[in-house]
């Protein structure tokens, strides 16, 4: 079961909640899917009517400050902003989300009673395009994930010892721990070429919503 937040962490997240101005929710446009993310959760409300809770994130931050923030609708109309990550009080339970400096790490829906599950993506998202290959071609979905992986952890084995080595080269740290030397030493195309292998797998595997650590909070992730 996808891991909730703490109490604490909950709490300061209801303190960045705050209320909508009711505007409505923007259409998703064709050369969104990799600067807005985009899900769906579809409640019984109080009343027993059905209603629709959206979640729209720009990825990349907002234009005017650069602070990533989530939005909530209810039925396409605006409720709620808050920075991530957050969590947003709903009918019967919290949706929570967080995100990562390649997309959403979580977007879930926390039931009263400890049920959780994830919000649904937009059809038109990149989110809502993977989840339709997962869908539709399963066995391709997780070649392509478990190949997502792979190149994580290789640029794990390669990539961390030359950065300890940059790091124990720093005067004072050096003075203090002494140096260490790279088993491994790759030429500058091949480290680009790491730095973008990191950032499509990190990037496919956000559009799943997976998020480890250590292989995704590795060495090229912004989030803080």
């Amino acid at each position: 079961m996808p891991e909730v937040f703490s109490n604490r962490r909950r709490r300061g997240a209801a303190r960045r909640v705050k209320p909508g101005d009711g505007h409505p929710l923007p259409r998703y446009r064709w050369w969104q899917p990799f600067s807005r993310a985009l899900f769906h959760l579809r409640l019984a409300g109080a009343d027993g009517r059905p209603e629709t809770w959206s979640v729209d994130v720009k990825v990349w931050g907002d234009g005017d400050d650069g602070e990533v923030r989530a939005r909530l609708y209810r039925d396409g109309v605006h409720q709620a902003t808050s920075k991530t990550p957050a969590a947003f009080p709903v009918t019967g339970g919290t949706v929570e989300v967080e995100t990562s400096g390649y997309g959403l790490k979580r977007c879930h829906y926390v039931r009263d009673d400890g049920t959780v599950w994830q919000l649904a993506p937009d059809p038109a998202s990149a989110e809502g395009r993977r989840a339709r290959l997962e869908q539709n071609h399963p066995a391709a979905s997780r070649a392509i994930g478990a190949v997502s992986v792979v190149i994580l952890v290789v640029v794990l084995v390669l990539g961390v010892p030359q950065l300890v080595e940059e790091i124990s080269n720093i005067p004072p740290v050096a003075e203090n721990v002494g140096t260490f030397t790279a088993p491994i030493h790759l030429s500058a195309t091949l480290n680009i070429a790491l730095v973008v292998a990191t950032i499509l797998a990190s990037t496919e595997r956000a559009l799943r919503l997976r998020y480890n650590w250590l292989l995704d909070g590795g060495l090229f992730d912004g989030d803080d």
